[in-house]
């Protein structure tokens, strides 16, 4: 399982709120063979509001999970590349480039292995 806490650029909630309801509504067949592409069982995300501003928690399960943003930055499917220049206008981050600091780390875990 993967997780990735992202920031929503400044000016950029409605953005992030119209590309989650295109991933559920018009392009949702897209993103169920984007994610069966990338061995994701499960893709969810959470809106949290901070004292810091709005950021997004994203939760990637399935075979693919732990290998799923490295790949994304070299894929050449249209919905990949859409999909990889949303995650850069709204959370600013390139997935040609690793992120800054180090990846969640698990601390707490109970029920289902």
């Amino acid at each position: 399982m993967g997780i990735i806490v992202a920031p929503i650029v400044e000016g950029k909630l409605e953005a992030w709120k119209a590309w989650a309801a295109e991933l559920q509504g018009p392009r949702q067949s897209e993103f169920s063979s984007f994610n069966a592409r990338y061995g994701l069982t499960r893709h969810a995300a959470w809106l949290a509001e901070t004292p810091m501003g709005p950021i997004v928690v994203a939760q990637h399960e399935g075979p693919g999970a732990d290998s799923f943003m490295a790949k994304l930055g070299s894929g050449t499917d249209p919905f990949d590349v859409w999909f990889a220049g949303k995650v850069k206008e709204v959370h600013g981050l390139d997935v040609n480039a690793p992120p800054p600091g180090p990846m969640p780390e698990l601390y707490i875990k109970f029920g289902v292995s």
